[in-house]
């Protein structure tokens, strides 16, 4: 019988005996989400280019009772997404849930593009979304079982000429989002995407810093909240994508960045 108050049981997002991989594990959205599935039970494999921080994460995901391996890994190098995965099977027998997190932007004007700075782009943001994507379904297909979860941004919506690059590789993210889904349903592989707004990440808030603004100033901005948001506030998002919660979603982008602002209206702030 349901439960009359509406509560979820906990077991719904309980992910006991699975394994993650998190790209982009070592600040920001990557390191909160790889604490969120630890504590819900998750071993952690942590990945980005920078050891330094993957291993103090590493150590808070231990602190949680959690495995935690690091494996410094170029996500846009084929061969180094492979190794990503073989080292996680080699460690823990099986993969079972992949959060693409790693990606970043630089700000140009349009005319200041060049032919490098726009393919950097689009690897980092979209060719690697591909590439480990690729390599974790094929280790999925075959145990018939899976999660991939991706990260966009608002970008990909939204016309913004100082990130273009940006903004179509993440348009790309929820397109091959939903072309991974299509083909992996059938192995009972899920493939899902969050869309992000302004979060207060270290780069955000270095940014900010270095140009003297107000974090929650500029973030909220676009937001009816009047606010950034916070890494954990995504994590938690990216745990229901992850959990049995969410066994008949897939295919889907889910933004997460406040409601849209009222054009007159501000958020009353303090």
């Amino acid at each position: 019988m349901p439960d009359p108050t509406g509560a979820v049981p906990e077991p719904m997002f309980s992910l006991d005996g699975q394994t993650a991989i998190v790209t982009g594990g070592g600040t920001g959205i990557g390191r909160a989400t790889a604490l969120v599935l630890a504590e819900h039970g998750a071993d952690v494999v942590l990945a980005s280019r920078k050891q330094e921080n993957l291993e103090r994460v590493a150590l808070e995901v231990r602190d949680r009772k959690r495995q935690a391996l690091v494996v410094p890994t170029d996500v846009r190098d084929a061969d180094a997404c492979a190794r990503l995965v073989a080292s996680t099977l080699d460690a823990f027998g099986h993969l079972d849930i992949l959060v693409n997190n790693s990606g970043g932007s630089q700000s140009r004007t349009l005319e200041d593009w060049d032919v490098d700075s726009w393919q950097q782009s689009i690897d980092l943001n979209l060719r690697s979304v591909f590439l480990l994507s690729q390599a974790a379904a094929r280790h999925m297909m075959s145990r018939r079982r899976g999660v991939i979860v991706n990260i966009s941004s608002g970008a990909a919506e939204h016309g913004l000429p100082f990130v273009a690059p940006y903004g179509a590789a993440k348009a790309g993210v929820e397109n091959l989002t939903a072309s991974f889904a299509a083909g992996l349903a059938p192995y009972g592989v899920r493939v899902n995407c969050v869309g992000v707004g302004a979060i207060k990440s270290e780069g955000f808030l270095r940014a900010m810093q270095r140009i003297g603004q107000d974090p929650d100033e500029v973030g909220g901005r676009s937001n009816g909240f009047g606010r950034a948001g916070l890494p954990e506030e995504i994590a938690w998002p990216i745990l229901f994508l992850a959990s049995p919660a969410a066994s008949f979603l897939s295919g889907q982008t889910i933004y997460v960045g406040g409601p849209p602002a009222v054009p007159g209206f501000a958020a009353p702030r303090g």
